[in-house]
């Protein structure tokens, strides 16, 4: 059988209905255009010029600063801006490493390539890396960690929000173990801000990467979070950024960055806090558990009472690993591929994953793998993540689509 002509993108850039990989990216919202355009117009010019068209740029570049340190609650921390969360993280973990001896670094293994490839380059430095267990859900084993905050560790490095299958990390549970023990923290927050209301401060966290492209912003640009007084050594030379990020600043897409930020925190709060999208999720997550071959990876949504618990998922994101009706694991990248020629986009693992070679990926999601999954299912993993810009009928054909491109691999499969 022929399948189907793969259909382009829609030619509308308002016709999202069948976009459901906000885990990926997301489109820029029309608020987040429209700032953008108009400080294009008012503040190109470069901020470290001392003419008034540089103050012009250098103003408003101060003003996205301090207004986004005041959304994240980062009284007590520097906002360094970067072209984004990869940057971020590297500039967090080789900026701090680059201030002390060799120790160890404590990751988990669910942690973003970005986080991985850093640790990468301490081990060619001289350092350990020590990766701490997760259970079924992703969920860090917090006295393993406890045990490893000894010598000689001197850095620990956390995903809050697992971008592939969803696990909220308990992160004050984890901060107030590395305060007592003295060890600095960084937390990989790219998937979790702008789905819940962040305080860095009241976290109590040393170090935060983030980006604006995950929350309807503009890519090119993030920020990392550092705890006021905690050494860094720069990547990048250059004046910029207090010495610490050189480059001309991207003043347009700092501006940007604080609307999508502003609107995100609008609709928190206009629920106390919580993530609308989980409104949308949690009955879409109900149809499709029902499909036969589709089960949950990750955990539960557990947020029933109005309360976001410590172990839970993100708001917007379910993780599915997909078989055939006799149980034979389906290739995800193939379930993604059958999804997208009924006009869905959605994903198999992470974003950043999906463009290393077969190789690195050892044949299969090394999330998967860490939370126990047998080999042959760890390339069945598949990803939906939600945004503002949907709606209940837009999810209405998603459980259709699925069952149709679980069956057409079916037929397609060697031997059927």
């Amino acid at each position: 059988m022929t399948p189907p002509e793969t259909p382009m993108p829609p030619e509308s850039p308002q016709d999202l209905s069948g976009y459901l990989d906000a885990c990926a990216t997301s489109p820029p919202t029309e608020g987040v255009i429209r700032v953008m355009a108009a400080a294009q117009r008012s503040a190109w010019a470069n901020p470290s010029s001392l003419h008034g068209f540089g103050l012009r740029a250098s103003e408003l570049l101060e003003r996205s600063r301090g207004r986004l340190a005041e959304l994240l609650g980062a009284s007590q921390h520097d906002l360094i801006f970067c072209s984004g969360a990869s940057e971020a993280i590297h500039l967090a973990l080789l900026g701090q490493a680059g201030m002390v001896p060799p120790g160890r670094l404590v990751i988990s293994p669910v942690e973003h390539p970005a986080t991985i490839a850093a640790a990468e380059t301490l081990l060619r430095q001289g350092w350990a890396v020590a990766r701490l267990p997760v259970d079924h859900r992703g969920v860090i084993d917090l006295v393993a960690l406890h045990e490893l905050l000894e010598p000689p560790t001197r850095l620990v490095s956390l995903i809050w929000g697992q971008s592939e299958v969803g696990t909220i990390q308990p992160l004050e549970s984890v901060s107030r173990l590395c305060r007592s023990a003295g060890i600095p923290l960084h937390v990989d927050a790219v998937q979790v801000v702008g789905h819940r209301l962040v305080d860095a401060d009241a976290l109590g966290v040393d170090l935060l990467s983030c980006t604006a492209h995950k929350l309807g912003g503009p890519r090119g640009i993030g920020l990392l979070l550092r705890r006021r007084g905690l050494g860094l050594l720069p990547l990048i030379g250059g004046a910029q950024e207090g010495g610490l990020r050189g480059g001309t600043e991207a003043v347009v897409l700092a501006a940007g960055f604080v609307q999508a930020l502003e609107e995100a925190y609008e609709r928190l709060r206009s629920l106390g806090g919580l993530d609308p999208l989980a409104a949308l999720r949690d009955p879409l997550l109900t149809r499709l558990l029902e499909l036969p071959g589709v089960s949950l990876s990750g955990p539960a949504p557990e947020d029933r009472e109005g309360r976001l618990p410590h172990h839970s998922r993100l708001p917007h994101h379910i993780s599915l690993v997909v078989t055939s009706a006799t149980g034979v694991p389906l290739p995800g990248r193939e379930l993604v591929r059958g999804l997208w020629r009924q006009g869905l986009a959605v994903s198999s693992g992470s974003a950043c994953s999906a463009i290393a070679s077969p190789a690195s990926r050892g044949g299969g999601s090394a999330v998967l793998r860490a939370l126990g999954y047998p080999e042959s299912h760890c390339t069945s993993g598949l990803r939906i993540s939600l945004g503002p810009w949907l709606c209940p009928a837009d999810l209405e054909r998603v459980p259709g689509a699925l069952e149709q491109a679980r069956r057409d691999l079916e037929t397609s499969a060697p031997g059927h």
